[in-house]
């Protein structure tokens, strides 16, 4: 089961560069939406907790892990 839209379809076609880039003429638009989510990501605070902060304490907090382990390992 296909679903058409006339006016998706209509906005697609008039798209430009549909001729020399075909499906990849949406491209730029996809980069732009991931770097807005990026520096979102990054600067957004909600409180005093964001994305950025998160992760890099869980990845201190993995390696810290990694490194007990391989002490245990070895001692």
């Amino acid at each position: 089961m296909k679903f058409y839209s006339s006016r998706l379809r209509w906005f697609l076609d008039r798209w430009p560069g549909k001729k020399y880039f075909g499906i990849y003429r949406f491209l730029p638009i996809f980069f732009v939406l991931g770097a807005a989510l990026e520096f979102s990501m990054i600067n957004w605070h909600v409180g005093e907790v964001n994305f950025y902060r998160t992760f890099k304490r869980r990845q201190a907090q993995q390696l810290a892990q990694e490194r007990i382990q391989e002490e245990k390992i070895r001692g």
